[in-house]
């Protein structure tokens, strides 16, 4: 069964509180870049190799073989996480390692999981 959602019973605007939250509102640009970000975490696929790197810093061959994708595969979706500043990677030798950008995105992710088994 479908939750309806209630209406106000009075129709009528309460200006203070509009103005507060107007004062405090982002500019649209603002807003779409935050709706772009959310985005990126609507694929399962970068959302599982997100899940992968709160745990340990992998390189590619690393995040394929655990997830079971091409390389390839992984690197297309690196690259988006990496445009959207979720992810950075460091070199060692030949090897790049791939990891969380910062504690913003740990934070992300914990916080999912925590609010998926409350």
């Amino acid at each position: 069964m479908e939750e309806r959602i209630e209406c106000c019973d009075e129709h009528r605007v309460h200006p203070e509180i509009v103005t507060h939250v107007k004062l405090d509102m982002p500019d649209e640009e603002r807003l779409y870049d935050l709706a772009e970000l959310f985005k990126v975490f609507g694929d399962s696929t970068r959302v599982r190799i997100l899940y992968v790197l709160f745990e340990s810093e992998m390189c590619v061959c690393d995040l394929a073989e655990l997830l079971g994708m091409t390389q390839s595969a992984i690197s297309h979706q690196l690259r988006v996480l990496k445009q959207a500043k979720l992810v950075r990677a460091r070199r060692e030798g030949k090897t790049v390692f791939y990891f969380l950008a910062d504690d913003h995105v740990r934070t992300i992710i914990g916080q999912g999981m925590e609010h998926l088994c409350e």
